[in-house]
């Protein structure tokens, strides 16, 4: 399995992004799909998963309300619409995927299997 994000870039405060992340090779593998993100100097935390399906989502406390995760399987792609963004959304943000179907969408980046390169998200206060 190979993800491909993208989408990053600068805006200011209050503005929108959306990253893309393209799932390719045995996609049957990739049971949740997630985001993650690291600013400077601090760890990778979870951002947003979902699963295969798209019925079940979760959010960070940090982000709930303000984006939302989808994924569009004809298109073998995983979206993450970030609305009014903050300074301290700023960061790299990697998507990542699972091959095992957990009941819970898991947060600890450690049980991630595949990641892609990771798009830089900088917000302008």
């Amino acid at each position: 399995v190979q993800l491909q994000a993208s989408g990053g870039g600068l805006v200011q405060a209050g503005e929108s992004l959306r990253l893309s992340c393209v799932v390719s090779g045995r996609t049957v593998n990739s049971y949740i799909t997630a985001w993650f993100r690291q600013a400077p100097g601090k760890e990778r935390e979870f951002v947003a998963g979902i699963v295969r399906t798209g019925v079940r989502k979760y959010y960070a406390d940090s982000v709930q309300g303000r984006f939302t995760i989808s994924r569009v399987n004809t298109e073998n792609t995983v979206y993450l619409q970030m609305n009014s963004l903050k300074p301290e959304d700023t960061a790299v943000y990697y998507c990542a995927s699972t091959i095992r179907p957990y009941g819970q969408i898991p947060t600890s980046s450690s049980t991630y299997n595949y990641w892609g390169q990771g798009t830089l998200v900088t917000v302008s206060s």
